[in-house]
């Protein structure tokens, strides 16, 4: 099988790469892709600029600064932001509150956050996960009781990725604890969270970095008007934002940029009378993954090109778990590249190769997430047996 783009597809792809490398400042970009420390500053000016060019938002309702774009366009314009390292707009924001707030929100709750949403003048973070309520989201425990015209909040969030940054909160709250079912009885609430009782704490990750947090409230009020749809409905809310954020789970552009960057290094480093590059294993290994990542660039094309709809396709499962599986190897593959020097960890001020070995380690630990966010691959496994084998548990 052999895919063509339509003349009108390949003009908007140069389209959209025209403009990620020359309407973007080129430091921001190189920032990015250096890696290391998200800088809140640059996401910000990212979004900001994208959001001046009405490409912010391209998948939200027109009307709110969407795109009546293909699902082939929306992966072309994914991948061109990603190969050009453009920091992508906050996934808060675009794929996951704004998406609920356009769908299950009123009039005023749309002209009261969508503009800033899209704009990122207010910068989400979310309250889903629980100490006890993770994977089993269901069992959260994290209560609001009606107190007249306010809601009163009482509980625990975990793992708030970038709350330290963050000026608002979504969060699923248990409304009616008495519902017959854990999924009923559920609510979609919003509000600042410099409000009163709400505490962020850091949490140190594996790579020495702060990117998530915990959060808790206590006693926190917040306004009748900020509960986001049905009271209790917010079980529906949920599934239809975890839906948007599994949208584009397969980062190809992002993993061939790791990949040529891993191959530049390997060539640059000495090894016996060459280099790394000359070694048979690792010319072996480079083959063997720019050959999955080329198949898995056929099947993201495939799939975008048939799709239809907002709806995620089943086959977006397998794209999510090859995706995640690719690249996870490829960054350990570029730890064992950098060798023993990825060993010391520090933040880098520039992009040579000191820089490059010093990051190695702890990208690589920082994405074991992706294998989990976003559905694990666990979940992934599920759904290709029944959805596309149609496999029987």
């Amino acid at each position: 099988m052999r895919l063509h783009m339509s003349d009108e597809d390949a003009a908007f792809q140069q389209r959209m790469r025209d403009f990620f490398t020359t309407e973007v400042p080129a430091d921001l970009r190189q920032r990015w892709a250096a890696g290391g420390e998200v800088s809140a500053d640059d996401m910000r000016q990212a979004q900001r600029v994208l959001n001046q060019a009405g490409l912010a938002v391209p998948h939200w309702p027109v009307e709110w600064g969407g795109k009546d774009w293909t699902q082939l366009q929306r992966h072309l314009y994914l991948q061109e932001m990603q190969a050009a390292s453009v920091p992508p707009p906050l996934a808060f924001n675009a794929n996951m509150v704004g998406p609920v707030i356009a769908t299950f929100g009123s009039q005023e709750q749309k002209e009261r956050f969508l503009p800033a949403t899209a704009n990122l003048d207010i910068w989400w973070c979310q309250g889903f996960s629980e100490p006890n309520a993770g994977s089993d989201l269901a069992s959260l425990r994290t209560s609001a009781v009606l107190d007249g015209d306010e809601w009163v909040v009482n509980g625990q969030k975990t793992w708030t990725t970038l709350g330290q940054h963050a000026d608002w909160i979504f969060a699923l709250v248990r409304t009616e604890p008495d519902a017959p079912k854990k999924q009923m009885g559920i609510s979609f609430l919003v509000f600042d969270v410099k409000s009163p009782g709400v505490s962020v704490r850091p949490i140190q990750l594996i790579d020495g970095g702060h990117e998530v947090n915990e959060v808790f409230f206590d006693n926190v009020r917040v306004p009748a008007d900020q509960l986001i749809g049905e009271r209790g409905k917010g079980w529906t809310i949920a599934k239809f934002l975890l839906g948007n954020e599994r949208v584009g789970v397969a980062p190809v552009a992002s993993i061939k940029r790791a990949l040529n960057e891993a191959k530049k290094h390997a060539a640059a480093t000495k090894s016996g009378d060459g280099t790394l590059l000359d070694e048979p294993l690792v010319a072996l290994r480079f083959v063997e993954l720019e050959t999955q990542l080329a198949a898995l660039e056929l099947t993201v094309l495939r799939v975008a090109a048939n799709s239809h709809g907002d709806k995620p396709e089943p086959a977006s499962s397998i794209l999510k778990l090859r995706g995640s599986q690719l690249q996870q190897d490829v960054l350990e593959f570029t730890t064992d590249i950098a060798g023993p020097a990825s060993l010391q960890w520090t933040q880098p001020d520039d992009t040579d190769l000191e820089a490059w070995t010093a990051l190695a380690a702890p990208t690589y630990l920082n994405f074991r997430k992706a294998s989990i966010y976003g559905g694990s691959n666990e979940v992934q496994r599920s759904i290709i047996a029944s959805g596309i084998l149609g496999l029987k548990g």
